[in-house]
């Protein structure tokens, strides 16, 4: 991959089910990275609760990941980053850390309820059954074909 990254304005981001380096949400979180940093991240927002879920894991913070991907760095370069950076995890935490939040739903936390509800009604999608990481694939693949 161009290390310049995916331009947003033209193509989504990888899904967050793409595992790089072992870590869900890994792939998304630097395709946002690196199109802030060229300026073409469109309607995608970096350092977004869904990263912070990754960083939090990790204990690691946006500004120091974005720090590093400015360097240039490959998605090797930058798994190693984190691996290396924040709490270390074995191999098992994070297939757990990532299986688990493979579950993530919105609809059952209080806070979130009705701005999920409301996401997910244009999709016809059931907020009691689409895990957050099938709403984003699925608001990835409509809007892209809606620009198209």
């Amino acid at each position: 991959m161009n290390k310049k990254g995916k331009d947003l304005t033209k193509e989504p981001p990888r899904s967050p089910k793409t595992r790089v380096g072992g870590y869900a949400i890994l792939g998304r979180t630097i395709d946002k990275c690196r199109a802030l940093l060229w300026s073409n991240i469109g309607e995608y927002h970096f350092d977004c609760p869904l990263d912070n879920m990754l960083f939090g894991f990790k204990g690691i913070k946006g500004d120091d990941f974005k720090a590093f991907v400015e360097t240039g760095a490959s998605d090797d370069e930058i798994t190693k980053w984190v691996d290396r950076n924040g709490t270390p995890k074995s191999e098992e935490e994070k297939r757990a850390w990532s299986e688990e939040v493979m579950k993530e739903n919105p609809y059952y936390n209080p806070e979130k309820r009705d701005w999920y509800v409301e996401q997910l009604q244009p999709l016809g999608l059931d907020p009691k059954t689409t895990p957050l990481f099938d709403w984003l694939e699925t608001d990835d693949k409509v809007s892209y074909k809606k620009a198209a």
